[in-house]
């Protein structure tokens, strides 16, 4: 595939590759689809499904560069509600100082972790049954949101979303639901954009709010 190619494909608006093409080029440059090329989705996707930006079979096979993107351009609020959230510590550099600016910019950032107390966290460790623990990575987790300089970053325990990932950064969102013994990255991840109200976007945003008014609060860094 030559760049020239590539260069045509996406500053032409009418000529538009083959979708395993598209897929490629995509994944190459670390950008969605729909990004390079917008009129697609709208010309395939109606009703709810236009929220459906793009879907990974694995989570991990989507590109870091999305979750780059999306932590750099939100403004609002930023919300992290997997259980652990110990991998995003891993696949992105210098998360704590981009959060902290994210906070002193007047952005919400939130994180939702499980219980590593809980009974839904021990039987979890006996289903993953893998050296690092549930509880461990939660704890590592809560250490790194403790060393974020300046105060904002929220950080909330609950076991209500063992078996769901929510991620939103203003509105996008990526949705990891979690299949049975899988750790995270191996489950299947869904990349939303809201589009309107009561669609797919805001179920998952509504279950979220729900999961924090109950969870319990444990750190307000400092």
């Amino acid at each position: 595939m030559s760049s020239k190619t590539v260069d045509r494909w996406i500053t032409d608006p009418v000529r538009v590759p083959h979708p395993q093409t598209r897929e490629d080029v995509a994944e190459a440059l670390g950008v969605d689809a729909d990004v390079l090329w917008p009129k697609i989705r709208s010309a395939v996707k109606t009703g709810p499904d236009r929220e459906i930006v793009a879907t990974y079979p694995y989570r991990n096979a989507c590109p870091a560069a999305v979750w780059s993107r999306l932590l750099d351009d939100a403004a609002r609020e930023i919300t992290y509600a997997g259980y652990t959230n110990y991998f995003i510590w891993q696949e992105q550099p210098r998360v704590g100082e981009r959060l902290a600016a994210k906070v002193a910019a007047g952005c919400t950032v939130r994180f939702l972790v499980g219980d590593p107390e809980s009974e839904v966290t021990r039987r979890r460790e006996e289903i993953e049954a893998v050296p690092l623990t549930v509880s461990t990575r939660i704890q590592i987790t809560l250490d790194a949101l403790s060393r974020i300089e300046g105060d904002g970053v929220e950080a909330r325990l609950s076991d209500g979303h063992i078996a769901l990932s929510v991620f939103r950064f203003d509105d996008e969102m990526l949705v990891t639901p979690h299949l049975a013994n899988l750790l995270g990255h191996d489950s299947p991840l869904l990349h939303l954009r809201r589009r309107g109200e009561g669609g797919l976007f805001d179920r998952f945003a509504e279950h979220v709010e729900a999961l924090w008014t109950e969870a319990r609060p444990v750190l307000a860094t400092s």
